[in-house]
């Protein structure tokens, strides 16, 4: 054979390298061998050089034999040729110079045999670590491609284009298709068509970042279905390395839990509205079974000829229906549809107006103080609204404290950064904090995450309606601002409310807040009355003739509108806000404005829409009252604004 395999002469030098003699054998081959050279060398005709013939094969036997063998080899080669060839044969009987060759033969092949021996170990040792590198490459080469075959994610190398170069046994799997099916196909081949620029621009981003992390996309399965794959990506020089995940079951639960989370939703919506048409049906069957029944029994006394019973039963139906009105403007404010007359207010000024009637509240056996900020801001919101919330947090303040304790009122000034607005549910900004706290009995948990629902009490039955704090949280979030609720059992309750600060002046009591005295009217001045309601049209129609004014009359924006469009004098427009014809009162008032500049207005609504009224912001000369309200109050109101200096 010319050419020997390259694996036959590897095994010259792994024999040996590895081939180990006992100690006994190594000594006696290294004798051997030097005898054997010195045969060969008196053999030779060669005079001079001693030594020369004894180092290759003392290299030899340190290399092989060790550096024990080679030493003693050594020993016995200066022995023998000074015996054979250096001065008289078979005899030691030499010179200083002869002795002193010898003596740097021993210690120069000393050293050669010493390096032999250290380089025979070396080699051993590098042939060890090439053979333990090869076997760990071999196992990691077998763990790849077990990892590679068994993975159940889809693993792929593509060409720059896009192109599959190899792929895995999953993509069977998963998607049907044979691996030489997909083995030089486009990537792009079998993406859903709804999602092909999506996935072109991901594939445009992976070549600018070099890196594509959770994709997703549905990709074609040879059923003619499609699968939802979630893709990583990275770039090596002009290789793609793709993993993708088949993430259709996952999105199938996400979708079925989006579903359910619906639906329980729904549920918890239709469960609320129930609860609250319940107690809506409730509160006001009673409310109308006192009105309907008071009225029905002053009938039969009239009719009995028995007036001074009447106005015992038209008492009573007035109690019902100012109720009916407190618990529809409850609901209003829990809607954070209640019509509100924001103004800059004084807190401090109101708390202490309203602390003897929250100590009468209270009682005797609770301690009402009060801790307010001396320097503290204004704020802007409805008076008559703050100082229903207070009064209504101090009475279920009181209701915690069954045996007495203390009930503390504070304000503070609060300024709210991004985080701690965000904590709060707020808007950044600053903002005026009004606080009831008690030492009472306190809230759970779950009393606390539902105490703003609407119709939910702790009280018993007939003591309460459940419509206070949701009123409160409503009339807070109307205003721009925040109710907060702290609480433990046993450790009390703080109840606060977070309401935007004001830079104006706080304004004078309104004329809604006192007893005014109700001159007649001055000759002359002319009020429209603009209500799709004839009942409620003829009531402040009377009203205003009681008072001296002559009032004109419409029931839609179209018909007041005529009026405002002739030549008669109007001095105030009052107008419902939602008027049927397709004319609001706010449009109806701005088209009067238009017609006749500075016209004062009084909208008088029950429900006022927000894109109506605005943020509560009306222009100067325009006013808001909400319904019911008293026919005192109302004829108070049209007297300040036609006549202020009367009303003051």
């Amino acid at each position: 054979m010319k050419h020997r395999p390259p694996v036959l002469l590897a095994r010259v030098p792994n024999w040996l390298l590895h081939h180990r003699l006992s100690s006994g054998a190594c000594y006696l081959w290294a004798v051997l061998l030097i005898g054997a050279s010195a045969l060969v060398r008196d053999l030779l005709p060669v005079m001079g050089l001693p030594y020369l013939m004894f180092i290759p094969v003392l290299m030899g036997i340190g290399f092989v034999l060790g550096l024990r063998a080679g030493l003693l080899a050594t020993f016995v080669a200066a022995l023998e040729a000074n015996i054979l060839f250096v001065g008289e044969r078979f005899s030691l009987d030499l010179t200083a110079e002869q002795w002193a060759a010898a003596a740097f033969f021993l210690l120069v092949c000393s050293g050669i045999v010493a390096v032999c021996a250290a380089l025979r170990k070396s080699f051993c040792h590098l042939q060890d670590l090439t053979e333990t590198l090869e076997q760990r490459v071999d196992e990691r080469t077998r763990e790849r491609d077990q990892i590679w075959s068994m993975s159940p994610d889809l693993l792929a190398t593509c060409a720059a284009d896009g192109a599959f170069i190899k792929l895995n046994p999953a993509w069977e799997d998963a998607l049907g298709w044979r691996l030489p099916e997909l083995a030089g196909q486009p990537f792009m081949a079998r993406v859903h068509p709804e999602d092909l620029t999506r996935t072109a621009e991901s594939v445009a981003s992976l070549e600018q970042a070099g890196i594509l992390m959770a994709f997703e996309n549905r990709y074609r399965h040879r059923d003619g279905s499609y699968r939802w794959l979630s893709w990583n990506a990275v770039r090596r020089g002009k290789c793609l390395y793709v993993t993708a995940r088949d993430v259709s079951e996952e999105k199938a639960r996400i979708a079925a839990l989006d579903r359910a989370e619906d639906q329980l939703r729904q549920s918890q919506k239709m469960e609320a509205v129930g609860q609250l048409t319940g107690g809506l049906a409730h509160d006001f069957n009673n409310l109308l079974a006192g009105i309907s029944g008071s009225l029905e029994l002053v009938t039969r006394r009239m009719r009995q000829n028995r007036p001074e019973d009447a106005e015992r039963y038209v008492q009573s139906a007035m109690s019902s229906a100012n109720r009916a009105a407190a618990l529809t403007h409850r609901l209003l404010a829990f809607s954070r549809r209640q019509t509100l007359d924001p103004r800059t207010t004084d807190v401090n000024r109101l708390v202490q107006g309203m602390y003897e009637l929250i100590a009468r509240t209270a009682g005797p056996e609770i301690r009402v103080q009060t801790r307010l900020q001396d320097d503290l801001w204004s704020m802007r919101c409805d008076r008559n609204q703050l100082e229903s919330a207070l009064l209504n947090l101090c009475i279920n303040a009181r209701d915690a404290l069954p045996d007495g304790g203390e009930l503390a009122i504070a304000t503070a000034n609060l300024t709210l950064d991004g985080k701690s607005a965000a904590d709060r549910a707020a808007t950044p900004g600053d903002y005026v904090v009004l606080s009831v706290t008690d030492n009472g009995t306190g809230m759970t948990a779950e009393v606390q995450a539902r105490a703003f629902d609407p119709f939910f009490t702790t009280k018993p039955i007939g003591m309460g309606t459940g419509l206070g704090l949701s009123m409160i949280y409503g009339f807070a979030q109307q205003s721009g601002g925040q109710a907060l609720i702290e609480s433990a059992p046993g450790m009390g309750t703080t109840v606060r409310l977070l309401l935007p600060r004001s830079l104006d002046t706080p304004d004078e009591e309104s004329a809604q807040g006192r007893t005014v005295n109700l001159p007649r009217a001055p000759d002359g001045q002319t009020v429209l009355v603009v209500d799709d309601e004839p009942m409620v049209r003829m009531l402040i129609v009377d009203v205003l003739s009681e008072l001296g004014y002559h009032a004109l009359e419409a029931g839609d924006g179209a018909d007041g509108l005529a009026i405002l469009e002739s030549l008669t004098s109007i001095d105030l427009l009052i107008s419902d806000v939602g008027l049927p014809g397709g004319m609001n009162g706010r449009q109806l008032a701005d088209a009067a404005r238009y017609i006749r500049p500075g016209l004062k207005v009084l909208f008088v609504t029950g429900y006022a829409e927000h894109a109506v009224l605005g943020d509560g912001d009306l222009e100067k000369g325009m006013h808001v009252m909400t319904k019911p309200f008293s026919m005192e109050i109302l004829m108070a109101t049209v007297k300040e604004l036609l006549n202020p200096a009367d009303g003051k």
